[in-house]
């Protein structure tokens, strides 16, 4: 475990104060409950661009790759922040898939870098620090979207 500096834990903070804005707050809850795009091309066919759900999707995902990016470049210790966001992994869970897309698809290897590469690193040191937990989520994430899609054709 890395030694934390006041600035570190300063910065997680802002970061949190971020995460609490109205806008984000809204994309957040969306992009978690209801975001699916293994693909850029079903990214733009689900969430056109000019859509508010476009928008939400780059806030989010944009917002989660600039933090690891401060976590790439040591700003802030690695292992303190996640212990403190482990938001991070279900939009790393959900997007890497559509990483490679969008990286084949523009032409370059650094889309959603830090994302990607501190997502793995997260996703290794939760399962070393609680073996098992990644699998739980992803079924317990699973069961949340059958409930909603059970949900939708009772409506």
């Amino acid at each position: 475990m890395g030694q934390v500096t006041h600035d570190q834990a300063n910065l997680l903070l802002r970061l949190y104060e971020l995460r609490r804005d109205p806008r984000m707050r809204e994309a957040r809850e969306w992009f978690i409950a209801d975001f699916t795009a293994p693909t850029m091309d079903e990214l733009f066919r689900k969430y056109p661009p000019g859509s508010k759900e476009n928008a939400s999707y780059r806030m989010v995902v944009s917002y989660w790759d600039m933090c690891a990016g401060m976590v790439s470049r040591g700003l802030i210790d690695e292992e303190f922040f996640f212990e403190n966001s482990g938001e991070i992994w279900v939009v790393y869970d959900k997007v890497k898939e559509l990483a490679v897309s969008q990286r084949k698809a523009m032409g370059n290897p650094a889309i959603l870098k830090n994302l990607i590469e501190v997502g793995e690193r997260f996703e290794a040191w939760r399962e070393k620090t609680a073996p098992g937990f990644n699998a739980n989520m992803r079924e317990r994430f699973r069961q949340f979207a059958e409930a909603r899609a059970r949900a939708a054709q009772k409506s």
